[in-house]
């Protein structure tokens, strides 16, 4: 008995975009209306952009870099400072200077003012609690708030990253002696500047920032200090010297004795003079 001859079967596999062109006219056949981002849902969302913060960047830098991120009037991140429900310190006072971290921060359409400061103080305790911070602070005597205060120090005088350890060094053991720090950092924060030559009358002003004439470290940190400069500040590397100057990019001298030191800052002077070098944030304690 003969049998029919059939064809051989062809299976055909639709795409993803046949799929969803098959679906479509079903659909449309059945008069029901198709929204096509609906059914496209969660492979169209929106690709995140970065906004970096650097190292050494005041609380207000930090505002103003938020702001214009996520397109929002001046003043915006910080009055969001007083409801953002920041994870601060008791110490801070609600003040976040130093716990604005420097990083990378994923921002959206969707992303508000509050939840990217938060974001970022939650980073800043994040690496404050790190073993080796934590335990280094501890071995110092040093709370968290003080550790961010002593590292926004070394982040806003060390001329290289190299220079950090004996930055670190300089402070403590200034502090271990009740000698001012005599930074000049700290004269500019109180001066709402930076990269300026400091004057006799400046380091005369009445601020509690004025570090020529008050003990101790300053009442609050004065920019977000990075990872390093935490490290530098729980680990200082050893050695006795109380005072350093930087004479040129690159070229910061450290001194024991204050003799040595105005020999170091007479270089700079004379480099200054010559026009071999700009002015620099760096502190030269006791020039």
């Amino acid at each position: 008995m003969g049998h029919e001859y059939r064809p051989p079967q062809r299976r055909f596999r639709l795409t993803r975009r046949g799929r969803l062109a098959l679906l479509f006219g079903t659909l449309l056949a059945l008069g029901v209306i198709v929204l096509i981002p609906l059914l496209r849902g969660a492979e169209e969302r929106e690709k995140p952009r970065h906004l970096v913060i650097p190292e050494g960047w005041r609380a207000p830098q930090v505002y103003a870099a938020v702001d214009r991120e996520l397109k929002l009037p001046a003043g915006s991140a910080k009055a969001a400072v007083a409801t953002a429900g920041l994870a601060l310190p008791a110490e801070a006072k609600g003040n976040p200077e130093g716990y604005l971290f420097p990083a990378a921060y994923p921002v959206t359409s969707k992303t508000t003012p509050a939840a990217l400061l938060a974001y970022m103080v939650r980073t800043a305790n994040q690496k404050l609690a790190t073993q080796a911070v934590a335990d280094g602070a501890k071995a110092h005597g040093m709370t968290p708030y003080q550790t961010a205060t002593l590292a926004s120090i070394i982040e806003a005088e060390a001329d290289r990253r190299a220079d950090m350890g004996k930055v670190a060094r300089v402070v403590h053991n200034r502090l271990a002696k009740s000698m001012p720090l005599q930074m000049d950092s700290t004269l500019n924060y109180a001066l709402n500047r930076s990269m300026v030559d400091t004057t006799l009358a400046d380091t005369r002003i009445d601020s509690p920032f004025n570090s020529y004439v008050r003990q101790g470290l300053p009442p609050t940190p004065i920019d977000s200090p990075g990872l390093e400069a935490m490290a530098a500040a729980v680990a200082p590397t050893p050695g006795d010297w109380l005072y350093f100057v930087t004479v040129k990019p690159g070229d910061t001298r450290f001194s024991v004795t204050y003799e040595e030191h105005r020999k170091h800052v007479a270089d700079f002077n004379r480099i200054r003079a010559t026009g071999g070098s700009p002015a620099l944030p760096g502190a030269a304690p006791g020039k």
